[in-house]
């Protein structure tokens, strides 16, 4: 008999924090940009990149809401009558000569009734007030969020078995295309793509690896979706990318690249044409302002999993984490074990390690130099400058004629690429330089971090501004210094080998961990076809390895969520944790949301706020895996959160007991945990139970948590 053990502290994580937010909107919500976007289904996976512009005549996107379903027999005549529908209403509010068909950039005829086009802000106010419309906004431009990674996590190649289930698996990436030659997009061995696809290949060939690949840009297509970014080819090859061994960028971090699920197929759309940047009128429509949130909760009512990078604000006070919506997973950036350093030995010999990408021959025993009025030739040449920041990442200095450069940096655990011999290192670090007058700067290596994860000082960190009470960012995942594939016609910057043409490169950001947590989702769903996008995302957050280590004792969950994903463990998760799309809208109606416009947007089947299936709901109720509250500082409090654990394990009879673990250095003495029923007896599938949380709230900005640990009494995830 198997048995299983589930950690909620992972799995139900009980935060407190008692902070004050000041950064809201005026009805309390905090609409920021999504970074990266992975969209994981049963059969279809993908990765979405969710970004737009800004122009003086503004892109402005319109939405109905949810399209009712349509017969197979009449798609094509549906369309049509929805896009003429809205040409007719953009007609209606066109300040100039101009027609519909000048402004109109894309009609969304699928799942969703919505259109994006070039308006005025006079044009904007004119259509937000016709009667059912959702909303009317802006697009705004989004950052992409950008290999011993999977090793680190503990997740071993693919054994030849698994191939054929992974076959059934289409990754659909939209991002800025892919590099079709690279080695990690080989069919070699691969049968063809499944029968029920129908997507096409447009002005690219494709074969039984890469099975779609369109273009699209401001409502065109036509154009090619080959990469000349290398963002899309990087992420694709993440996810889902052949073993390919022997690669390195100039000989750094060489090894095997491969992503999770190297038997899946890719169906490429490429909607991101500048480097890091890409447009919400090429990405899925908008929901409350938020063109991922709407399109990751239809995704999810089709039992889609969207899987988001938790944004690259992570140097700025806290609250910046992005794409908090609960049907989302929002994930952040750690570290693996391998670190990317350079070293600069001062006179004395004292060595100083810092951090970057520098293929470049060292520079011995050269004298320093701080600029006091900007870069000079005269007072630089030849020298190892000392910069107060990494703006331009030394490139001053180096056009000033340097021979090299020390630049102080809030990012001294990410390596990036550098114009000349050059590191990055900590304030402290710097300061401890200023006191030599010579010093020698070598080349990148490789070392090892044994205490490897470590949250990302990029990575956004909580708390969630727009819902408090669910916590993220979810988990975390690797996204520093991560080589993948690449295109040769966007040359990485500053390496001088090969005409800086390469075919696999290093990138670091939550686009980089997105797709790793994206990755094991498809490997997750590749076993449980039939696991719905809010238990796979239980599954990957209970089983998440704990990063409440004293390495992290300046971090906590706010920053790294339940920890960092285990692919391996996710598989087996014992128990998991189920939501319906109308408990999400009964979350929605305890937030105040207008059922009138909810139920415009998540369609015409979805209950009022009123209809007692959802009526008197609040957001701790959610049954979500892990749990969050918001408390006066110094007050006395009390919550509760129901939940209800579905067993998943081969066991139908299993019993689970129960006991709460504090995080070390927890004000442990300040909070009680109590749960019931401790002991979970599932004669059924599903069993329930309840935690309440009472005691003292900590001073201001104070974070506890606990876990809540299930155990069978012989496996503990």
């Amino acid at each position: 008999m198997r048995r299983f053990s589930v950690r909620t502290g992972l799995l139900l994580l009980v935060l407190f924090f008692a902070a004050t937010l000041n950064n809201a909107s005026e009805d309390g919500r905090q609409v920021r940009p999504p970074a990266r976007l992975n969209i994981i289904g049963r059969f279809f996976f993908g990765i979405f990149c969710s970004v737009s512009f800004m122009s003086r005549s503004t892109s402005c996107t319109w939405g109905l809401g949810h399209l009712p379903s349509v017969g197979s027999s009449e798609p094509e005549a549906f369309s049509a009558v929805v896009e003429a529908s809205h040409h007719d209403l953009l007609d209606q509010v066109l300040d100039d000569d101009s027609s519909a068909s000048d402004r109109i950039l894309r009609s969304y005829k699928r799942s969703l009734n919505d259109f994006a086009a070039r308006l005025t802000e006079l044009e904007a106010h004119k259509l937000s007030s016709i009667e059912g419309a959702v909303s009317v906004f802006p697009s705004r431009t989004r950052e992409l969020l950008t290999t011993r990674s999977w090793d680190f996590l503990g997740f071993p190649q693919a054994p030849l078995e698994e191939l054929p289930l992974q076959g059934d698996v289409i990754v659909g990436m939209l991002d800025s295309g892919v590099w079709p030659d690279s080695p990690s997009f080989s069919d070699e061995g691969m049968s063809p793509p499944p029968g029920r696809w129908k997507g096409a290949c447009q002005n690219f060939t494709c074969n039984n690896k890469i099975i779609g690949a369109r273009a699209y840009r401001n409502g065109a297509t036509g154009m090619s979706p080959v990469d000349d970014n290398g963002h899309g080819s990087h992420t694709a090859s993440t996810v889902a990318g052949r073993a390919v061994g022997g690669v390195s960028l100039a000989g750094l971090a060489a090894g095997t690249a491969r992503g999770a699920v190297p038997g899946a197929r890719l169906a490429v759309y490429r909607v991101c044409w500048q480097r890091g940047h890409c447009g919400d009128a090429d990405a899925p429509s908008p929901y409350f302002e938020d063109a991922a949130a709407i399109g990751s909760f239809h995704a999810m009512r089709r039992g889609v999993l969207t899987s988001a990078g938790a944004g690259n604000a992570g140097v700025l006070d806290g609250g910046n984490v992005c794409n908090v919506a609960p049907w989302m997973l929002s994930v952040a950036a750690s570290s693996t074990d391998r670190r990317l350093v350079d070293k600069i030995v001062l006179g004395n010999g004292k060595t100083i390690v810092g951090a970057s990408i520098n293929t470049f021959p060292p520079v011995q025993n050269a004298p320093l130099a701080f600029p006091v009025n900007g870069f000079s030739h005269v007072h630089t040449k030849g020298k190892i400058v000392l910069c107060s920041d990494q703006e331009n990442f030394g490139l001053g200095p180096h056009l000033a004629g340097a021979a090299g450069a020390v630049l102080a940096g809030d990012q001294p655990d990410v390596a990036f690429p550098l114009p000349f011999p050059a590191l990055v290192v900590s304030q402290d670090q710097f300061d401890q330089i200023l006191a030599y007058v010579m010093g020698t700067i070598g080349g990148t290596e490789t070392a090892t971090d044994p205490h490897a994860p470590k949250p990302a000082s990029f990575s956004s960190p909580g708390p969630n501004l727009i819902t408090p009470g669910i916590l993220k960012p979810d988990l975390s995942a690797p996204g520093i210094e991560i080589i993948a594939s690449w295109s040769p016609l966007s040359p990485p910057k500053f390496i001088p080998k090969d005409n800086g043409k390469v075919l696999y490169n290093i990138e670091s950001g939550t686009s980089m961990a997105c797709p790793h947590a994206s990755g094991a989702a498809a490997y997750v769903k590749s076993f449980h076809h039939d696991w719905p996008p809010a238990m796979i995302m239980s599954a990957l957050i209970t089983t998440a390895t704990p990063m409440n280590t004293p390495a992290n004792s300046g971090s906590n969950e706010l920053k790294y969520g339940a920890g960092q994903l285990n692919p391996a463990k996710a598989r087996h998760p014992g128990l998991v944790y189920d939501v319906s799309e109308r408990d999400y809208i009964a979350m929605l109606c305890a937030q105040g949301y207008n059922a009138t416009a909810l139920a415009l947007i998540t369609g015409s089947a979805a209950p009022a706020c009123a209809d007692s299936s959802v009526a008197g709901s609040t957001v701790g109720e959610l049954n979500y895996p892990t749990m969050a509250a918001q408390v006066e500082p110094g007050q006395n409090f009390t919550v509760g959160f129901p939940r209800t654990a579905t067993n998943v394990g081969d066991d139908g009879g299993a019993v689970y007991d129960v006991k709460v673990v504090f995080a070390v250095g927890a004000a442990a003495d300040l909070i009680a945990v109590a749960i019931s029923p401790s002991r979970l007896e599932f004669s059924e599938r599903n069993a329930k139970f309840t935690v309440t949380v009472a005691g003292v709230a900590p001073g201001v900005g104070r974070v506890v948590s606990a876990a809540v640990v299930w155990s069978d009494g012989e496996h503990r995830n």
